[in-house]
C-alpha cells in the first residue's frame, strides 16, 4: 500500500504537472489552502482551475476555508517588505502550517507542495519551511524542486492547452499592488478601499 500524501496546491497551472510526479509512489490527495489570495474572486478562480486539472488525474480534491483575515493577522506589520522577503516567508509558512494541521488530523503521513514549480519561488526557502513544520507536526515533508526537468514549462503548456485560468500575479494583495506598480510595493494603493481586506482596518 502506498503512503498517503497531502499535496498543497496553489493554482491550476501547478496542478497540471506535480500530481503525476507523485502518483507512482504515493496515494495523493490535493489540498487547496490559499487564504492569501486577493480579491476573494481570485480564490475561486484559482480553485476552479486547480479542480479541473486534478480531475484529469482522478484524485481527491479538498478545499480549506478561505480565511483571509487570519492570513492578514499573520503578516501584519509587513506592508513594506519586498516580494520574496519576510512577508512571503510568513505567507508560505501560514499555508503549509494549515496544510499540515489538516494532514495530521486526517492521518496523512506525508505532505508536499507545488509552490516550487515556479521560477519566481525560492525552493530552498520553501523546503526549509516545509521540513521545519513537518518536525513540529510529526509528519514527513517531501521537498522537491518541481521546475527541474522543464516542470514549469510543461505546467504552463498544459494549462494553456486546457484553457484554464492562468494568473498574472503571485496572489496576495501586496503582490497585486506590486504588479500594478513600477518596482516596489505601492503602499498608498494598499490603503485604497478596493485593495483593503474585508473587515480589516489595520494593515
Amino acid at each position: 500500500m502506498k503512503p498517503r500524501l497531502l499535496l498543497h496546491a496553489c493554482c491550476g497551472v501547478c496542478s497540471s504537472y506535480v500530481p503525476e510526479k507523485l502518483m507512482p509512489d504515493f496515494d495523493v490527495t490535493v489540498y487547496f489552502e490559499n487564504s492569501n489570495l486577493f480579491p476573494e474572486e481570485e480564490f475561486f478562480k484559482r480553485r476552479g482551475a486547480a479542480q479541473i486539472m486534478v480531475q484529469k488525474y482522478k484524485l481527491p480534491f479538498l478545499t480549506a476555508e478561505y480565511a483571509i483575515n487570519d492570513w492578514f493577522k499573520a503578516v501584519r506589520g509587513m506592508v513594506k517588505e519586498m516580494e520574496g522577503g519576510k512577508r512571503c516567508q510568513t505567507c508560505i509558512g501560514f499555508r503549509l502550517n494549515k496544510t499540515m494541521q489538516f494532514a495530521k488530523e486526517k492521518g496523512f503521513e506525508w505532505v508536499a507542495t507545488t509552490l516550487s514549480v515556479s521560477r519566481r519561488k525560492n525552493v530552498d526557502q520553501i523546503n526549509q519551511i516545509g521540513h521545519d513544520l513537518a518536525k513540529v507536526h510529526g509528519l514527513k515533508f517531501l521537498g522537491k524542486d518541481w521546475k527541474k526537468e522543464n516542470g514549469e514549462l510543461i505546467s504552463q503548456q498544459r494549462a494553456k492547452e486546457a484553457g484554464i485560468y492562468r494568473q498574472n500575479y503571485c496572489g496576495c494583495v501586496f503582490s497585486l499592488a506590486h504588479s500594478m506598480g513600477e518596482g516596489g510595493v505601492r503602499v498608498n494603493e494598499l490603503r485604497q478601499e478596493r485593495l483593503r481586506p474585508p473587515n480589516d482596518k489595520s494593515i
